[in-house]
Order: structure tokens, then C-alpha cells, then sequence
């Protein structure tokens, strides 16, 4: 509800999503992540659970952020991408859970939901059955594979799909095993993905007054984010080796280890900047016809990294970093996360967030809109906390609420 001058509830100013309705169907990773973008920009969002067990991440602990009062705990995973959001219960597999779903979605803007294909057909819950209720509805489904395709009735995972999509290949130690990376980087790239597409239907709509169906798979996402590399094999009809911390087009451009153990990155992208390099390492290799442009480098990278590897062992990590960026040479060390979350520009840039009354500390939004910022107005919710609440707005009475308690419904 916005007044007259367009404030909101809370007297601020409405931020981009406000007033869009999202019904969350899904759970775990990919999913939650998009409707947890949708939630920091605004959208009203229902997360619909399962009840008793709800999203499997609750159980996802150790670690969890523990409510010195009450001894409430919360695992950290669940609440990675499940803040600003309701929490409902609805056993979709019953009569009246569905009913239930379907007036929420006859009132929605967008469904997520990552069910297997097909999996909600049987509940009277896919896209045509609420589409027919809703034609204004952008129905968005996340799944491993996709809506079709011979692998399509497949289960995705993060893991297996950077395995199948070529990304583990290239991804670890040139004379190791391939290792994946060390987030659910897939999930989350997906997520991005669909809220990406989420929003050009939503502006779709605004057009041609018709919702859409958005079908997104964590392979087609994985196998984009092969990116250059991808392209290196389009192009060339090559198998991409795995080249540890190198880089298949620019040298030098990795890890080096210095002198007294620890390591830095060293990003040379031009001949300008490897001319910086040799002048700070008092190395003429610039001049040197086997290194003076890149793809010389690049067709000479073992004998550069050689030599560059035994230059740099001479001094300490700390006096390469401050004589190569004195000289404008892009570089910077290795932090762990401890390090990294406790950066002043990381505290600068709020992305380590709280919540009031909350013991929750999660990791801030990237994204920085001048007029309509992100708003953290909510912490992960406790399983079902908005059931009564989100049924009464429904028009349910108490005594239905209660009945449908009762059945288990809820």
C-alpha cells in the first residue's frame, strides 16, 4: 500500500519490485537465491514450505546463528538466500493445500518452482493449470536440465552439472585431478539467470498485458559460463586444457609464490603492463622476441612462467605487492574468507548485514540503486511463522485456519 505522496508502510519511498507478488515454490540453492534478489528489490514473497520438515536447508547445520534468549537456531545455509521473505506451510499434496496455492497464485505476479519436469502437473499446480486462473502470471521454472531434451526427467545438482558441463575440466591444478569450484557457483549463476529473466517478462507484460512461462536449467547456465573458453573451443575445434591458476589467452596473468611462502595474483593484461613487470623485476624479458607481445607470451608460457616464478621468490610477498602496484601493474594477494569479510572496503560497502532482533549476520546485496535501494526489513523467517497471517489476508477465518491445522493441511 503506498499514500498519496507514494510512500510505502513504512513512510520510505517504494523500492523497484514494490508491489510485485512472488509465490516461492522452490527450495535449497538456485532457486531461493532468485527469490531472494526479487525480495532485497522489493517483491513481496511467500515462501511456501513443507510442514513439520520445510526447506531441507533448515536442517543444513552446523553451523547456525543461535538466538542467545531462546536457543532458536538458525543454519547458516538456510538463511543465505531465504531473508526478506514469509514463511508458509502447505501440504501441496493434499486437496486444500492446493485450493490454497491457487488463490495465492491467482493474486501473484510470478511463481518460482524447481520441481522435477512434470512434478507439479499431477497437483493441478503447472503453468497451463495456473495460467488459466491467472494469465497475467510469469510462471518461472528451475530445473538440471530443463523442460526438454533426451536428459530433461533427469535430477540436477550443482556438483554432477559442473562435471557434465566441462567446468570442473578446467577448473584445478594442471597436473591434478579437476576440481570443482568452491561455492554451488552453478545454483547461484542459475538463480542470476532467472531473475534476470524474470524481470524482462514482468517488462514483457507491462507490453502485451500476457505473462510467460521462463524455463531455465542449471546445464544451459553452466555451459554459458564457459564463456571465453567455450569460445577457444568453437573456434579452434580443441579440447581447453586445465591450467590451474593461468590463463589460456594472457600471460602472464596467475599465481606466483614469493619468497617467504605465500602468494600473490599477478593480472598482466598488455605488453604495457608486462613492460612494467620486467622494469620492477630488473628483467629485460620484454625485449626478449620469444615475450614481447602476448601471443608470443602465450606460445612461450612454460619458459616465462620459469623464470618469472624464480624472479619472484626473492623477495617477500608484501614488497612485490607494493612495488608493482607503485608501478600500476594489477596484482593483489590471496585472502581467506575470515580475511576477506573483514576487508574495510567489504564493511564499506555494507556487505556484511544484521538484522534487529535477529542474531543473523548474512552476506549484503551487490546491488546499489540510488533511488530504490536493497532493504533488509526482515530476517530469515521461522518455518511457517506467516501461515495464519498470509491465510487470514486470504479471507480465511480463524475457525478455517484452525480446521486446516488440524487436517495437517498446514
Amino acid at each position: 500500500m503506498q499514500d498519496n505522496q507514494g510512500h510505502d508502510e513504512t513512510g520510505q519511498q517504494p523500492q523497484a519490485l514494490s508491489g510485485i507478488k512472488v509465490l516461492d515454490l522452490s527450495r535449497v540453492l538456485a532457486g531461493p537465491s532468485s527469490t531472494q534478489i526479487l525480495a532485497d528489490l522489493g517483491a513481496d514473497v511467500i515462501k511456501v514450505e513443507r510442514p513439520v520438515v520445510g526447506d531441507e536447508t533448515r536442517h543444513w547445520n552446523p553451523p547456525s546463528f543461535t538466538d542467545a534468549d531462546t536457543g532458536d537456531e538458525i543454519a547458516a545455509y538456510f538463511a543465505t538466500v531465504n531473508r526478506n521473505k514469509k514463511s508458509i506451510t502447505v501440504d501441496i499434496t493434499k486437496p486444500e493445500g492446493q485450493d490454497i496455492i491457487k488463490k495465492l497464485a491467482a493474486e501473484s505476479d510470478v511463481v518460482v518452482e524447481n520441481f522435477k519436469v512434470g512434478g507439479l502437473k499431477k497437483y493441478g499446480l503447472d503453468y497451463e493449470s495456473l495460467k488459466a486462473i491467472n494469465p497475467r502470471l510469469v510462471y518461472a521454472s528451475l530445473t538440471g536440465f530443463g523442460q526438454y531434451g533426451p536428459d530433461a526427467k533427469k535430477p540436477g545438482y550443482d556438483y554432477i552439472i559442473q562435471g557434465l558441463s566441462g567446468l570442473m575440466s578446467i577448473t584445478g591444478p594442471s597436473d591434478g585431478e579437476p576440481h570443482k569450484v568452491g561455492v554451488a557457483v552453478v545454483d547461484l549463476f542459475a538463480g542470476l539467470q532467472m531473475t534476470v529473466g524474470i524481470q524482462a517478462a514482468l517488462i514483457a507484460r507491462e507490453k502485451s498485458g500476457e505473462g510467460q512461462y521462463l524455463d531455465v536449467a542449471l546445464l544451459d547456465s553452466a555451459v554459458a559460463m564457459l564463456a571465453n573458453i567455450g569460445m577457444n573451443q568453437l573456434a579452434t575445434g580443441k579440447t581447453p586444457p586445465r591450467l590451474g591458476n593461468a590463463h589460456p589467452n594472457i600471460t602472464p596473468y596467475q599465481v606466483f609464490e614469493t619468497k617467504e611462502g605465500s602468494h600473490f595474483i599477478l593480472a598482466c593484461g598488455n605488453d604495457r603492463q608486462f613492460g612494467k613487470v620486467c622494469d620492477v623485476l630488473e628483467l629485460p624479458l620484454n625485449t626478449d622476441d620469444r615475450y614481447n607481445t602476448n601471443p608470443n607470451r602465450v606460445a612461450n608460457r612454460e619458459s616465462l612462467t620459469a623464470a618469472l616464478t624464480d624472479a619472484f621468490k626473492q623477495k617477500t610477498r608484501e614488497e612485490w605487492l607494493t612495488q608493482l602496484q607503485d608501478a600500476g601493474v594489477p596484482c593483489g594477494p590471496i585472502h581467506n574468507v575470515t580475511e576477506a569479510l573483514a576487508m574495510p572496503q567489504v564493511i564499506a560497502r555494507d556487505m556484511i548485514v544484521s538484522f534487529e532482533g535477529s542474531p543473523v549476520r548474512a552476506l549484503g546485496s551487490p546491488i546499489k540503486l540510488s533511488a530504490t535501494p536493497v532493504r533488509y526489513h526482515r530476517a530469515p523467517p521461522k518455518l511457517g511463522e506467516d501461515t495464519k497471517q498470509v491465510l487470514t489476508q486470504m479471507g480465511l477465518t480463524d475457525e478455517e485456519v484452525q480446521q486446516l491445522q488440524d487436517n495437517q493441511v498446514v
